[in-house]
């Protein structure tokens, strides 16, 4: 193997392990998606490392693209920009919250009396009551949706699952 490909081969790892440090998180925390203990402690230990990891990668994967510019052939030229653009994309990628876009937020939820409501008598609910004045928040929404922003009895609260 000479150096060069050395070097080629060092920039994809790199580009790979980048886009790895973004998606892993976005692939195991999924709305809808069983997601296991161990499965969600990885995806936040790795987006906790991701913002620096993709940085890194990125600017290593630059500094390999640099050294080799000149001396590959167009066609390696294309898979390095474009390895570059992706190395870039995930350093971005990895610093936006794009959990958000997956789970909105309730900022005004929507009530009715139990006696209408249409929950099938096995559906699991999350409870607040502040005296008088009650909420119950269906999981199966909460689960989509992950945060509730309401109001009960005048006191203002975040219901979140």
């Amino acid at each position: 193997m000479t150096h060069t490909s050395k070097r080629t081969f060092a920039f994809l790892l790199l580009v790979i392990a980048g886009l790895l440090l973004f998606l892993i998180p976005a692939w195991i925390i999924q709305p809808f998606k069983y997601q296991s203990p161990r499965a969600l402690s990885l995806a936040l230990s790795v987006r906790r490392i991701a913002p620096w990891g993709t940085l890194l990668a990125a600017a290593l994967a630059f500094v390999l693209v640099w050294t080799l510019w000149k001396q590959v052939s167009r066609w390696r030229k294309v898979v390095l920009a474009v390895g570059l653009c992706l190395a870039t994309v995930a350093a971005v990628m990895a610093r936006v919250d794009y959990f958000e876009w997956m789970f909105h937020p309730v900022t005004a939820p929507g009530f009715e009396p139990a006696q209408q409501s249409h929950l099938d008598s096995g559906q699991m609910v999350m409870a607040v009551r502040f005296g008088d004045d009650a909420r119950a928040y269906p999981i199966r929404a909460m689960a989509y949706h992950h945060v509730v922003n309401d109001v009960v009895q005048g006191i203002p609260i975040v219901v979140t699952y």
